[in-house]
């Protein structure tokens, strides 16, 4: 190595027309009002045979073993099993998608036209004249999102693995359907390729596509699902004998243990988890999980705006908690890179275009840019390729001028992680 070193999707969405409807029809408003209405909830017990009867009883969408099972119930059978001494029971974390409605009209286009290379790019690589990036051969980045167009143009020579994990049970091989958008931009901006010519280009085109759809068709899901998936990049990982970056453009106010417990079984693995650090700034102590994880790279989101020699961190970017500004040290709840995320221009599920703002797009900037590095350096480990992210977005505050320079602050962590 040359240098030391309720669950929401975090995009900032202002296609407003592409969005699906989120209104409930007459029969889900009757389970609602009734106690009918079926969400997810984890069963666990030390005592085997009451597992085992409530397994039988309720069905299994995930079993997590040691963590118990998941399943789908009503109110009123969550609170007959709260009752139930022998059970522990508890509610699994919803995961919907952040809009903002204050932010300018999202610019989309059915073909690329002059933007080929979107700023963000430009601003990774430093090179404001760059039209084509390269790098990431033999990585795989695993986007978990609402799953990815895996016949865009720019994207289908990239895709190795497509997977549904919304199903339960087991995952569903060669599917990753996106409908709503998000994933597909998110997995543009991490490694599309240009397409013809005439397409985008994200950080890292070399690098495999492993498309894990753990969001459903309107942006939301649950804890369980991404969990596996986090899991089954790190099963992945053994198994196949390479090296994964996982990406998750999703966050929430609240920790989820079975999210938790994913990320540091996948991290003990060899993956470098990357995640959105969430768009809940400028307010102090904001970040959201899984970002805000130790064994999870939080990333904030910037702006193509200039200040103070470096580009300013958006204004909705969450932050870190100022008693651990500074210490050089990324803790529970600290930002650790930037990276573009305000009005970034790449892929969109219908084979287009779009721009969105959000966290959710700075994320697989730094994801690709980490492929980038461990396709330079194949030996180096998860914990290498972040403690070259640190370095490279320390040095170049240095160099800017920036505060981060004295250490980690609140709002970049330690700056703005660049490819060169």
């Amino acid at each position: 190595m040359k240098r030391s070193g309720k669950i929401f999707t975090t995009a900032m969405l202002a296609v407003t027309l592409i969005l699906p409807s989120m209104g409930v029809s007459a029969d889900e408003g009757n389970a609602a009002a009734n106690g009918n209405e079926k969400f997810r909830v984890l069963v666990d017990s030390a005592n085997q045979n009451s597992l085992q009867n409530a397994k039988q009883q309720y069905g299994v969408h995930w079993d997590f073993a040691a963590e118990g099972f998941t399943t789908d119930m009503n109110e009123k059978q969550f609170n007959a099993l709260e009752k139930n001494k022998n059970l522990t029971v508890e509610k699994v974390p919803e995961l919907e998608i952040a809009t903002a409605t204050d932010k300018p009209e999202a610019l989309y286009e059915a073909m690329a036209a002059s933007q080929s290379t979107p700023w963000g790019i430009k601003a990774i690589y430093n090179n404001s004249s760059i039209t084509q990036t390269s790098g990431g051969s033999g990585i795989n980045i695993a986007v978990l999102d609402t799953g990815v167009n895996t016949n865009h143009p720019d994207l289908k020579n990239s895709v190795e693995q497509c997977k549904d994990f919304t199903v339960g049970t087991s995952f569903t091989d060669n599917s990753c359907t996106d409908r709503q958008g998000h994933g597909t931009h998110v997995a543009g901006s991490a490694l599309a390729d240009g397409g013809t010519g005439s397409g985008v280009y994200g950080v890292a085109p070399d690098a495999d596509l492993w498309a894990y759809k753990v969001l459903g068709d309107d942006g939301s899901g649950y804890a369980d699902d991404i969990a596996v998936a986090i899991r089954h990049a790190g099963d992945q990982a053994t198994a196949l004998n390479t090296k994964v970056v996982i990406n998750m453009s999703l966050g929430s106010s609240g920790e989820s243990s079975l999210i938790t417990n994913a990320v540091d079984y996948a991290y003990n693995k060899g993956v470098l988890i990357i995640a959105a650090a969430g768009n809940s700034g400028p307010k102090p102590g904001s970040i959201g999980y899984p970002g805000a994880l130790v064994n999870a790279v939080a990333v904030a989101a910037l702006e193509d705006t200039i200040q103070n020699g470096t580009y300013r961190v958006a204004d909705f970017s969450s932050r870190g908690h100022k008693r651990t500004a500074g210490d050089y040290v990324i803790q529970k709840g600290d930002v650790e890179i930037s990276a573009p995320g305000a009005a970034v221009y790449s892929t969109w599920y219908d084979g287009g275009y779009a721009t969105i703002s959000g966290t959710s797009m700075a994320s697989p900037h730094a994801a690709g840019l980490a492929a980038k590095i461990w396709a330079q350096y194949p030996t180096a480990s998860n914990v290498d390729i972040r403690g070259d992210l640190q370095s490279r977005a320390y040095e170049n505050d240095i160099l800017s001028g920036n505060s981060a320079g004295s250490g980690d602050d609140i709002a970049s962590g330690f700056g703005f992680a660049k490819a060169q």
